[in-house]
């Protein structure tokens, strides 16, 4: 009968644990996903996915137990440049036919100092998966005018692309690469409390 009492409260503490979970969606008018790299050594191109969507739980006011899950359409790429658009699209790099959809799942988001953070998590492009570890500042929590509860967060990183199979490279007279293989990553999100 203690037996079954103690189940009964665990079975009653994962509910409670389970239904405070506070549910996040992306507020996409406000946020962005870009990226730069460098081109001929002397200068960057910059570009952005304008197709993005992701899910966030926390229950932790912090965000510092946040589940997180994001999804990026390839195809949606934009550089401002159609006929990069569409070499950035073709098996050279991304493949937007065949591999769709970035995707990233996180594993951890922790308080390094004051509104710092680190996110660590999975990332996918094309066939390959690699945990990448992100810088996270954390802007806080407001409501807005309309009564709505946000968050605010600047996410930065850089990738070695070549480690996801985007190996296109054209070498110049002087040796340098026409496009680097080091990419910058800055990710603008505004959340609403669901």
């Amino acid at each position: 009968m203690a037996k079954l009492r103690f189940a009964a409260v665990l079975l009653l503490f994962g509910f409670i644990s389970l239904s405070a979970q506070t549910k996040w969606a992306l507020d996409k008018s406000h946020s962005n996903v870009q990226f730069s790299v460098s081109h001929l050594v002397i200068s960057e191109v910059t570009g952005q996915f304008k197709s993005f969507d992701g899910d966030i739980e926390a229950s932790k006011e912090d965000f510092s137990d946040a589940k997180i899950n994001f999804l990026i359409d390839v195809a949606s790429i934009s550089t401002e440049n159609e006929k990069r658009d569409v070499h950035l699209k073709s098996d050279d790099f991304f493949n937007a036919e065949k591999f769709p959809k970035i995707t990233f799942k996180g594993k951890s988001l922790k308080k390094v100092s004051g509104k710092n953070y680190k996110l660590v998590g999975d990332l996918t492009m094309r066939d390959v998966t690699k945990e990448v570890t992100l810088d996270v500042v954390y802007n806080g929590t407001i409501k807005d005018p309309w009564g709505n509860i946000k968050a605010g967060f600047k996410i930065t990183g850089e990738l070695n692309r070549f480690d996801f199979n985007l190996k296109w490279n054209t070498l110049m007279e002087a040796g340098g690469a026409v496009v680097g293989k080091t990419v910058y990553i800055t990710v603008n999100l505004q959340l609403q409390k669901s």
